[in-house]
């Protein structure tokens, strides 16, 4: 979770298609179900694509100066994000394919977006594949395949929702400029993972509980101090995209809640969840 390079590549490179067994979701790329099905984890994924196009040349090089590339890396947003419209009659609009020329990893010349493309695939693979995927995927897959495209045209039409509009009926938190926003503050993609101090490693494995694997506990704390903030020691984690690190929703489900209090303080306010690790530098 601390190598940001990789997380953006999950997210622009073509994913495979594929599972050893039912339990193996490896189809899904870095998703779960439940991100695609209620449109969470988005905040993160839309801004480490930020990140990548604003700040990071194709072949993860520092850019010169990203202020220069904000619309660059706004083309970049719509283009993963568009869903074909033939008529064009959506307002705003939500085919974006007239950008496949410039980010053709992103987006066809039929208007597919990385995201809508993928989503797809997953369903056809699910669909092809019965002895490899479980029941409740494929049952899930038939609940969302019918209404997937209109919902994520409304989502894509909420992210372009003016800051300053009155009177919208954007449902969605999310618009593309909070997002820049949020990625020229954050800065160039971490192309490394974090490694924790070993005094830091030894104490979290003294004080894993059974239950939990030390792997998790340690992911935890190297999110935590790879993304501290110099005025507050409270970081906020992006839960659903621990879930689709670890290709389940054993994270959310079992793991988080239990993360040793002796160690760590954690507050969920209106979603979202805040953790600070204590007693490690």
């Amino acid at each position: 979770m601390t190598n940001e390079w990789q997380e953006f590549k999950a997210y622009t490179e073509n994913p495979v298609y594929k599972a050893s067994g039912k339990r193996d979701t490896t189809y899904l790329g870095r998703f779960t179900f439940d991100m695609i099905a209620e449109f969470t984890g988005f905040s993160r994924i839309l801004t480490i694509i930020a990140r990548g196009y604003l700040f990071h040349e194709k072949d993860g090089s520092i850019a010169a100066e990203p202020y220069s590339r904000i619309e660059h890396s706004r083309n970049a947003l719509k283009a993963w994000c568009s869903v074909p419209d033939k008529a064009k009659s959506s307002e705003p609009p939500v085919d974006f394919r007239e950008l496949s020329s410039d980010f053709p990893e992103l987006v066809d010349k039929n208007g597919s977006g990385w995201y809508y493309r993928h989503i797809k695939k997953v369903f056809a693979f699910v669909k092809k594949t019965p002895n490899l995927v479980s029941k409740s995927a494929t049952a899930k897959c038939e609940n969302m395949r019918s209404g997937f495209t209109k919902q994520w045209q409304k989502r894509v039409r909420g992210l372009q929702v003016p800051i300053f509009a009155i009177n919208t009926k954007a449902a969605w938190g999310l618009r593309f400029d909070d997002i820049l926003a949020d990625a020229l503050e954050a800065g160039p993609l971490r192309i490394e993972e974090y490694e924790l101090p070993q005094s830091v490693s030894d104490i979290l494995s003294i004080f894993c509980p059974d239950e939990l694997p030390v792997e998790v506990l340690k992911d935890v704390a190297a999110f935590c101090l790879a993304n501290r903030r110099e005025n507050t020691a409270w970081v906020v984690l992006p839960v659903a995209n621990f879930d689709a690190y670890y290709g389940n929703n054993s994270f959310s489900k079992k793991w988080l809640a239990k993360l040793p209090e002796r160690l760590f303080e954690r507050e969920t306010q209106n979603g979202v969840c805040r953790v600070k690790l204590n007693g490690c530098r």
